[in-house]
């Protein structure tokens, strides 16, 4: 056979097997259907930074992470136009081999500086950045302790390393340092990873913490911050809350408050350069588009000479956990916990019919038995949507 596509390819799999797994496919399909849990992908038009189209409809969104409302800010999209009609659609190779234009390096100096640290390294997108930083420090002879609720891309880089994994109950202090004191010793390194703000129930770890228990353990601390950036901290992400703690590698993206496509890490130099020379992630694919890139540089910017934009995300989650007596939010994301998914996706449909767009999140994303509504707030949001939003919650609450 040649390598050129002649439409006979398929041919070379033998019936049966192609038969086996389509069925295998069929059978999981429909004991998720049976569950409310199967998932669907649905064309989604995104027309600014708060209002889609779906299904025909105008909705306005509080499903999206576009929490300063970047992605259609005038000079963030000119920034990406520019970079487009200079380098092109695509940096054409890894970072290490002919991909590493020069805006990754100014974008990385940002990043940096606005995190505190000697260096920086850009990724594709956070699911590469996580999955490919804790393999480079960590291997089978080593400890990884995971917050419970951590992000699914921790787990896979944890995974991925071979190490020892052991969960620890969510935020909890004393379990963590009960399972240092256990599991430490046995270990020749250890990490500690975490999101900064978690992205299913909107609170933020306590990283003064955390942080005081790795130095004592001598751990090394991950923060997936993701969340925090550009939303809490004045801006700076879930650290600069807490002065005092020492985060070894400060990982986030620019998919969320930035409004665009990435991810990061933030560390010592000697850090960001073995990265750079031995993350799988790093070395083994195209380096991030220069148009996503420069969109990242330009929200930085934004960020910096519109400070007001980062305080508007909290008061308007604030505004929506006030009116329904909900504790008072800590970022952008409000959980309204439902239990079954069935129950939650009928609410989610009741909101859309009110012209709503707050997506159902079910297990396996959430534990089982806590399905719910993830509401989003950004910086636009108007206030009398917003209490509007509430008052359509109020009785989905108590169903």
């Amino acid at each position: 056979m040649t390598g050129g596509f002649n439409g006979t390819a398929l041919s070379c799999i033998p019936p049966a097997v192609s038969d086996s797994l389509t069925a295998f496919a069929q059978g999981k399909l429909a004991a998720l259907e049976a569950q409310s849990l199967r998932r669907t992908l649905v064309p989604t038009r995104r027309l600014d930074g708060l209002w889609v189209e779906r299904g025909g409809r105008r909705l306005l969104s509080f499903s999206c992470n576009d929490y300063l409302n970047l992605s259609h800010h005038p000079a963030v999209k000119a920034a990406a136009v520019a970079a487009v009609e200079a380098h092109g659609a695509g940096s054409g190779a890894s970072r290490l081999v002919t991909g590493d234009n020069p805006i990754f390096g100014l974008l990385e100096a940002k990043l940096a500086a606005l995190k505190g640290t000697e260096a920086a390294c850009v990724f594709g997108s956070g699911y590469l950045a996580n999955s490919g930083i804790i393999p480079t420090f960590v291997g089978a002879r080593d400890l990884i302790l995971v917050d419970e609720l951590a992000h699914a891309c921790i787990w896979s880089g944890a995974q991925l390393s071979q190490a020892r994994i052991v969960p620890f109950r969510h935020n909890d202090m004393a379990d963590l340092a009960q399972k240092l004191a256990l599991y430490r010793g046995e270990a020749e390194r250890a990490l500690i990873a975490t999101d900064g703000v978690f992205s299913m129930d909107g609170d933020v770890a306590p990283l003064d913490e955390i942080s005081a228990l790795a130095q004592a353990h001598d751990a090394w601390l991950l923060v997936d911050d993701a969340h925090g950036l550009g939303v809490v901290g004045g801006g700076q992400g879930t650290a600069a809350m807490f002065p005092q703690a020492r985060v070894d590698l400060a990982m986030g993206t620019f998919s969320k408050a930035l409004g665009g496509y990435g991810a990061y890490v933030c560390a010592s130099r000697p850090v960001v350069d073995f990265i750079k020379t031995r993350t799988r992630t790093v070395v083994y694919t195209t380096g991030l588009p220069p148009a996503s890139a420069a969109a990242a540089a330009a929200a930085l910017d934004v960020i910096a000479a519109e400070p007001e934009r980062v305080g508007a995300v909290l008061a308007k989650a604030r505004r929506f956990t006030s009116a329904l007596g909900l504790p008072e939010a800590a970022s952008a994301v409000v959980p309204i916990v439902l239990g079954e998914a069935e129950r939650t996706l009928a609410a989610a449909q009741a909101l859309e019919a009110q012209g709503f767009l707050v997506v159902a999140i079910r297990p396996p994303t959430v534990p089982a038995g806590t399905a719910r509504l993830r509401v989003a707030f950004t910086a636009g949001h108007p206030d009398d949507e917003i209490d509007r939003l509430a008052a359509a919650v109020r009785p989905l609450m108590a169903a």
